[in-house]
């Protein structure tokens, strides 16, 4: 009986946590900072395969991107961007990669539409974004119109848009973050930061 108390508390505690890391608005995320770790995470590809972050990131600098989703034009934009800039990134010794709580079947689309020859990966229930203190709640106005313009499942939480330069060892080495996800970081001022880097 107390096994089970012990269990149901740990439980509770960690339910806690994980919403105790979702933010009202935008504006009042609490990221982690440059120079923390990230925590490993179960993602899934455009098949639906669950992939895990830290083999993802394992001794690879990446330019990490947190997207809202691929109902998001600005997301959208941003994404074909770095697509534009993906070989000056890989001549530099990045890999890039992007997720979002979108679900895994709306990649595929969206990779083909956008021309992305980079990975894509869903974050399910946005547990990653919650974990790294990106999330904020969304919307009943918002969660109708993202059901309208994609398939599958739904979360109940968006990240605000984010890029991370991460080393080989899952440490965030820079960050923007910004909470009005209509501005994104430039291509020229990330290279020249990737440049600076190296």
């Amino acid at each position: 009986m107390k096994s089970l108390l012990t269990l149901l508390f740990i439980i509770m505690v960690h339910i806690s946590i994980l919403n105790s890391q979702i933010a009202e608005k935008a504006e009042d995320i609490k990221p982690i900072l440059t120079g923390a770790t990230l925590p490993n995470a179960e993602l899934k590809d455009q098949n639906g395969m669950v992939v895990h972050l830290n083999d993802i990131l394992l001794n690879k600098q990446t330019v990490l991107v947190f997207y809202r989703g691929s109902w998001c034009p600005f997301c959208n934009q941003h994404l074909s961007a770095l697509a534009t800039s993906q070989e000056e990134i890989i001549k530099l010794g990045y890999q890039i990669i992007a997720i979002s709580p979108d679900d895994y079947q709306n990649l595929n689309p969206m990779i083909k539409v956008d021309k992305l020859n980079y990975k894509l990966y869903s974050d399910p229930d946005g547990k990653l974004i919650r974990q790294i203190g990106l999330a904020f709640k969304e919307s009943e106005q918002t969660k109708i119109y993202i059901a309208s313009k994609t398939t599958g499942a739904t979360t109940q939480v968006l990240p605000v848009p984010a890029l991370m330069v991460v080393n080989g060892k899952s440490e965030i080495v820079f960050e923007y973050i910004n909470p009005d996800f209509k501005h994104r970081i430039t291509q020229k001022l990330l290279l020249a930061i990737l440049n600076n880097l190296n």
